[in-house]
C-alpha cells in the first residue's frame, strides 16, 4: 500500500506559487512548542481562502491550489497534479490495486489510440461518447505559411480517437484471445489517462484529461458477469468509505444516466458540503452488447458458439475531489488518517543555536520508533521558515496530527499535540508515541466518517408530489426521496426545470405504494433525486 511516507520529499518551498506567501504571518521564534499561536484559528482570512459560505465553488478552488494537490494547465481543461496531489492519488490507487488483485484481477495496458470505426460498432456507446472525442487525424507537421501545419501527406487512412474509455479495444482484444469457455473468466484492470472534451471543467472534479482505473471482464454466464458487477460496486464502496472516510449510497442509475452501452450501471453517490452530490464510482453489467459487437465469441460446454458477457467499472482522481469537499473547512485541506500521505507532522523549534541539537535528537528518536510503527511522520526541519509559517502550512495541507517540540518539552520528555480535525491542543509524554498515535489516528477516521455520514443522513429529505420535489431541491438541497415509475418524459422535465437528475435507484427504498410524481400512477419504486457535479 506505500506506507512509506510517499511525498515527504516534495513538500519544501511552500511560498512560492499558490498563493501561499501570506502563511508566514503570526509566526514567531518561540522557544516551545506550547507558546505562540499560529493554528489559523481565524479562519479563512488569514490563509487567503474564501469561506464555504460567501463562495463554495472559490473555496474549493483555493483549497485545490494553495494545498498544493493540482494546478491549471496551460492546455485549456487539463491540470497538472502536483506532487502532493499525485502522492495522494498514489495512495488511493496502492489500495485499490490490493483489492483488485485480492478479487482475482491482473493489471494490463491498452493502447491510448482507438480506430475511429472501433467506436461506431456499438450504437449506444458511440451516440453516448461522440460529442466528447478528441480525433488525431494525421501523424506529422511541417513548416508553413502560418507557422507550423499538419503535412498533408501524414494524414492518417483511419481517424484515431484518444480514449475516452477502452471498451472497444479491449473487446477488440478479447475477441482475439477468447475461443473456448476453458479462456473464461478474463479479469483485467488498467491503470491509465483518459480524454473526454469538456467544455466547462474543474480541478478534479471534471477534466478534459484524468486519471483513472478502468477493469474489463468478460464471463462464460451472464450471471458471472453480473456477481462481478456488484463485487467491484462493493471494493468501491468499500473504499470510499473505510479509507476516504466517504459515506455513499449504492444503487442503480435510470436509463438515462447508465453508462453508454451498458445493460445496467451500478454507482456510488456521495454528497458534499454544499447539498450537491458526486458520483464516485460506477460498475456497468454489459450484457453481450460488446461481445456481439466485437465478436467475442467462444465453443461453450455444449460445443456451441456463443458470446461472452463483459462488464466494465471505474473510478477516477474525482475522488480526490469527493474527498476535499466531503472533510475540509475554512481553515484548510483535512485529510482522512488512513489515505493522508503524511499522518503527522514534526515541527522542532528553537531559539539558540545551542539547543538545535538537543531538539533534533530528540525529535530523531521519538520519530524512527513513529516509522517502526507505521506512521507517515514527517519532521519539517526547514529553517528559511518560522514555527507559525509552519503551523499554517501544515494545517492547509490538512496533515491529520502536528507535533510541535522545544527545548522546554526535550526537557520535560514531552511533546505538544494538535488536531487537525479539531479539539484543544495537548502536552503529551513522548513515551509511548508510537502506541498512542495509531490508535489516535484511527479515533480522527471514525470521526471523520461518523460526521460525514450525520450530514448525509440528516440531508435525505421525502417528497410526494413534483411541486414538493422542486421545493425541496430548491430549498434545501441533498438528497430527495421520490415515487417515480420510470416515466422517463418526468425525469427528463425534473433535468430540465431543476437541474437534477436521479443519482440511484436502491432496492431498500422500494415499498410503500404512492402515486408518482408528474404522472399520478402508483408505484412502489422511490427515487434519488439531487444536483449533482
Amino acid at each position: 500500500m506505500g506506507d512509506g511516507g510517499k511525498g515527504d520529499g516534495n513538500l519544501g518551498g511552500g511560498d512560492k506559487a499558490g498563493g501561499q506567501q501570506s502563511l508566514g504571518k503570526g509566526g514567531g521564534k518561540q522557544a516551545d512548542g506550547q507558546k505562540g499561536g499560529g493554528d489559523g484559528g481565524k479562519g479563512g482570512s488569514q490563509l487567503g481562502i474564501t469561506p464555504r459560505a460567501t463562495d463554495y465553488a472559490a473555496w474549493y478552488q483555493d483549497l485545490v491550489l494553495k494545498g498544493e494537490l493540482a494546478d491549471y494547465s496551460p492546455v485549456r481543461g487539463c491540470m497538472v497534479v502536483r506532487p502532493y496531489g499525485w502522492s495522494l492519488w498514489e495512495r488511493i490507487r496502492d489500495i485499490f490495486d490490493r483489492f483488485f488483485k485480492e478479487t482475482g484481477h491482473q493489471n494490463a495496458q491498452f493502447p491510448l489510440f482507438i480506430p475511429m470505426s472501433f467506436l461506431a460498432k456499438e450504437a449506444s456507446h458511440v451516440e453516448g461518447f461522440a460529442k466528447e472525442c478528441a480525433v488525431v487525424t494525421h501523424y506529422r507537421l511541417k513548416a508553413g505559411a502560418n507557422g507550423i501545419e499538419p503535412d498533408p501527406e501524414s494524414k492518417l487512412d483511419e481517424p484515431l480517437i484518444v480514449r475516452p474509455t477502452s471498451e472497444t479495444i479491449i473487446g477488440a482484444m478479447y475477441a482475439k484471445w477468447v475461443q473456448s469457455w476453458r479462456d473464461l473468466p478474463i479479469l483485467i484492470n488498467q491503470w491509465a489517462n483518459v480524454v473526454r472534451w469538456e467544455m466547462r471543467t474543474r480541478l478534479f472534479l471534471r477534466t478534459t484529461e484524468f486519471f483513472w482505473q478502468e477493469g474489463h471482464t468478460a464471463h462464460e454466464t451472464e450471471q458471472e458477469a453480473r456477481e462481478e458487477t456488484l463485487k467491484m460496486i462493493e471494493v468501491y464502496r468499500k473504499v470510499a468509505e473505510e479509507y476516504l472516510a466517504m459515506p455513499v449510497l449504492v444503487g442503480q442509475k435510470s436509463a438515462a444516466e447508465r453508462f453508454a452501452g451498458a445493460v445496467e450501471t451500478w454507482c456510488i453517490e456521495a454528497l458534499m458540503q454544499d447539498g450537491k452530490a458526486l458520483q464516485a464510482g460506477t460498475s456497468h453489467f454489459l450484457g453481450q452488447n460488446f461481445a456481439k459487437a466485437f465478436e467475442i465469441e467462444f465453443a461453450g460446454r455444449d460445443g456451441q458458439r456463443q458470446n461472452a458477457w463483459t462488464t466494465s467499472w471505474g473510478v477516477s482522481t474525482r475522488l480526490i475531489g469527493g474527498l476535499v469537499m466531503t472533510h475540509s473547512d475554512d481553515k484548510g485541506l483535512v485529510m482522512p488518517p488512513r489515505l493522508a500521505p503524511i499522518q503527522a507532522v514534526v515541527i522542532p523549534i528553537w531559539r539558540k543555536d545551542e539547543e538545535k541539537a538537543a531538539v533534533a535528537s530528540y525529535v530523531d528518536g521519538f520519530v524512527a520508533k513513529l516509522k517502526a510503527a507505521g506512521v507517515r511522520v514527517h519532521v519539517d526541519d526547514r529553517e528559511q521558515f518560522k514555527p507559525g509559517y509552519k503551523f499554517n502550512d501544515w494545517e492547509l495541507r490538512g496533515v491529520p496530527l502536528r507535533l510541535e517540540v522545544g527545548p522546554r518539552d526535550v526537557a520535560a520528555g514531552k511533546c505538544v499535540l494538535a488536531r487537525r480535525d479539531g479539539g484543544e491542543k495537548q502536552i503529551v509524554d513522548v513515551a509511548g508515541l508510537e502506541t498512542r498515535l495509531p490508535e489516535l489516528l484511527e479515533q480522527i477516521q471514525a470521526a471523520l466518517f461518523a460526521k460525514a455520514k450525520a450530514f448525509r443522513d440528516a440531508s435525505i429529505h421525502r417528497a410526494r408530489t413534483y411541486e414538493e420535489l422542486v421545493k425541496t431541491l430548491e430549498e434545501k438541497g441533498g438528497f430527495v426521496l421520490a415515487p417515480w415509475d420510470g416515466d422517463a418524459a418526468v425525469e427528463a422535465k425534473v433535468k430540465e426545470e431543476c437541474k437534477a437528475t436521479i443519482r440511484c435507484i436502491r432496492a431498500e427504498d422500494a415499498g410503500e405504494s404512492a402515486p408518482a410524481i408528474g404522472t399520478g400512477q402508483p408505484t412502489t419504486q422511490w427515487v434519488l433525486f439531487a444536483k449533482a457535479y
